[in-house]
């Protein structure tokens, strides 16, 4: 068993759901965060209202399932990526689990 974390801008949410489903990962959980692809500091100086977010909607999904299962979802994800008119693309990392119960 491994965990398998997934972060996206939101506009894909749906379709890391159908990758999921495909991918055979039917136990996840998901959150929204901010997502920055500039340091902090530089947003804050450059916004006229400093103590606004300036992070981009994004959601960050995540399961623990087999390996199968994993290797998988990554197949779909690099084909998915593949076809992107964006710089947005789908991120994946897997950790490895020692200890479960």
């Amino acid at each position: 068993m491994k965990l398998v974390i997934v972060t996206a801008v939101e506009a894909f949410q749906k379709d890391i759901l159908k990758l999921f489903k495909k991918a055979n990962i039917h136990n996840f959980s998901s959150s929204e965060i901010d997502g920055y692809k500039n340091g902090a500091s530089l947003l804050m100086t450059t916004s006229w209202f400093p103590s606004v977010k300036g992070g981009n909607e994004s959601s960050l999904f995540f399961s623990f399932t087999e390996e199968e299962n994993i290797d998988a979802l990554f197949g779909l994800i690099k084909e998915f990526n593949k076809n992107l008119e964006t710089n947005n693309s789908i991120k994946a990392v897997v950790v490895p689990i020692e200890k479960y119960i």
